[in-house]
This record gives C-alpha cells, structure tokens and sequence, in this order.
C-alpha cells in the first residue's frame, strides 16, 4: 500500500467520537497504527476493538488534553508502544455557544483550556519528539469559525479557533523544513461539538443550523489527503464547508 499513510503512527485526541473517531477508523483502513485519546476510555476500547477486528493496529490511551501530564504520557506510550509519532491530529474539542452577556466565564476557561491550552500541550509533547526523529506532522483542528467569527454566540469560541491557526502559522514557521503543520477548519459537520452549549436559546439555534451538517467522514478525507502528500509538500491549511452553508 504505497498511500504514504500505511505504516504510519497517527496519534489522535478526541477519538471517542465525531471527527476524532471517523479519522481514526479511516486512516486505520488506509494502514495506519492509530493512537486513539479521550477522557471516556470505555467508548475508545470499544472504537480500539471494531479497528482490531478489521485487522488495523490501535492503541488506546486514556488522556485529558487539559492535563498537560496526560497529554506527555500519551506520546510518550505511542513512542514506547510504536517506535515513533508521525502525525499528531489535535482534536479535541468543545464548542459552548451563548451571547458574551450571559458572561458564561466558566465556559469561556473551559473552551480556552481545551481548544487552545491542549493545541499547545500538544505541540509540547510531540515537538521534541519529531525533531529528534527529523520528521512530523502537526494536524490542529480549527473551524470557519477561526475564520470568520461566529457572532453573536461564538465570539468566545472564534477567539480560540483564531488562537489555533495564528499557532499553527506560528509553529509552521519556526520548525523548519522536516515537520510540516496543517490546519483544518470545517465548517457544520456532523459531530458531537454541536451539544456542547448551556445556554437554550444558542443551542436552539446551533441544532437548526446543524441541519445541514456534512459527516465526519468528510474531515477524515481532507485530513488523509494532508498526510498522503511527499514528504516535501506541506497542505497547510484546508477550509471546507457544508455547500449550502453561508457562514
């Protein structure tokens, strides 16, 4: 299987479902060793032993990407397990939507912590390791919403997605020429962020705007299409969206 995907280690956070799932499952299929990660360790066993079964080679690590701990051991257990990282897709996510004068702080620290702190934590992690390995790949995970920003609502969630592709630029810039770093930025896809709001009247409106939702699956193409490239060609950022989506 010459893809430039088959044999190698992809390490994944929030795999237990949406895009982190439909991405692990796929890449798998395409003979990648995948490294799954997520708080909720009975979903991943459970993702681990459908890919064991269609013969892909999984391991599960039981992470919270706002533990800074938590996200070094996870790459530390792929590199004991594996031999090395090839590409770490920073996933996980949390989407709380509500007008800035419901003044949400709570959720505003916790989409900080998530979204931003655990890109960074990420990076802390796995950046040692591809230099010492002289290769790599960063995938962050970002939105539309880092694109334009989602207001009224999202304003608070558009400052992190902004965070993550002024990082990703950042970081593209400064490791060189043997890591290469990717930024993807969906728009409404079919995943469970869409559940992340307390506020009635925002989660109202994002679950009728979700009705046009494409699936995860579609990320998880865009996502293999970055990784396939040669070693020499770097996608950095890719944008996708629902057709009918105007936003």
């Amino acid at each position: 299987m010459s893809n430039n995907i088959a044999g190698k280690v992809v390490v994944i956070t929030g795999a237990s479902s949406g895009l982190g799932e439909a991405t692990a499952r796929h890449l798998s299929a395409l003979g990648a060793t995948v490294v799954l990660a997520a708080r909720r360790v009975e979903r991943l066993a459970s993702i681990a032993e459908e890919i064991r079964a269609a013969g892909g080679k999984v391991e599960v690590v039981p992470t919270d990407v706002t533990n800074q701990a938590d996200v070094r051991k996870l790459i530390d257990t792929s590199v004991q397990s594996f031999g090395k990282v090839d590409v770490l897709i920073n996933n996980a996510g949390l989407m709380s939507i509500a007008p800035l004068s419901e003044t949400k702080v709570d959720e505003w620290d916790r989409m900080i912590d998530i979204n931003i702190k655990g890109v960074l934590y990420g990076i802390a992690a796995a950046l040692p390791v591809f230099q010492k390995q002289g290769h790599g790949h960063f995938i962050n995970i970002a939105s539309v919403a880092g694109v334009k920003v989602f207001s009224p609502g999202g304003t608070v969630y558009s400052g992190t997605k902004f965070a993550v592709r002024a990082i990703s630029e950042g970081l593209r810039h400064e490791v060189g020429a043997s890591i290469r770093t990717t930024t993807i930025e969906p728009g409404a896809v079919d995943s469970e962020l869409q559940h992340g709001s307390s506020h009635e009247e925002s989660a109202s409106f994002v679950k009728d705007f979700y009705k046009l939702a494409i699936p995860s699956a579609t990320v998880a193409r865009a996502i293999a299409f970055a990784i396939e490239q040669p070693a020499d060609v770097d996608i950095n950022e890719i944008v996708l969206r629902p057709t009918a989506q105007e936003f």
